[in-house]
């Protein structure tokens, strides 16, 4: 299946990829955006078809995991995360990121796929809390284009850091223009 997409969309619709993945790292969070439309997921496999690394894995909530649906999506590279109020999202994929010699998993910092006034932060905390780098990834609707960033690690100076994570998605333009990233990061 993966491969229909991903020749469906690199060689039908025109699709490029600039950058590379940084397959020398053991553990990454692939910060992919923006997420304006459920077309996304469907480049994302695309993506991690041609690219190669199917062992990158993404996060969705519990209720999705449920019936024929589930049992695709964890084929896919899905895991299940458990949310409310004494669940602590960050923390149970850091433990995810302790507990696995090589991890990888790609997440969108809208954390919805309307149009959000600040993206969630809990990407940062991770990789902050994890040690683990940050790779910022566009989806370029407007020149199909998935852009790869530099791989890099979160510093003391947080608001630099968000800045810097902000300033790599202006201007991109999502499959929904409007939802795209005009935003800050919250606190």
């Amino acid at each position: 299946m993966q491969k229909l997409i991903a020749w469906w969309f690199f060689t039908i619709r025109g699709w490029k990829v600039a950058g590379t993945f940084p397959f020398e790292l053991k553990k990454t969070i692939i910060v992919v955006a923006p997420h304006t439309h459920i077309v996304d997921f469907f480049l994302g496999l695309a993506v991690r078809k041609k690219m190669h690394f199917e062992f990158v894995h993404f996060i969705g909530k519990k209720e999705l995991f449920v019936g024929i649906i589930g049992v695709i999506l964890r084929k896919l590279g899905g895991i299940a995360i458990e949310r409310g109020k004494n669940l602590n999202q960050v923390e149970q994929v850091i433990r995810m990121y302790n507990e696995n010699e090589s991890f990888h998993i790609a997440i969108s910092p809208e954390g919805t796929r309307k149009k959000v006034n600040r993206l969630k932060s809990g990407f940062y905390h991770i990789s902050r809390n994890a040690q683990v780098p940050i790779v910022l990834v566009a989806l370029d609707f407007k020149n199909k284009v998935v852009v790869f960033g530099e791989p890099f690690l979160t510093t003391a100076d947080e608001i630099a850091d968000k800045r810097k994570i902000v300033g790599f998605f202006k201007g991109i333009v999502g499959f929904i223009p409007k939802y795209s990233i005009t935003t800050d990061i919250e606190g």
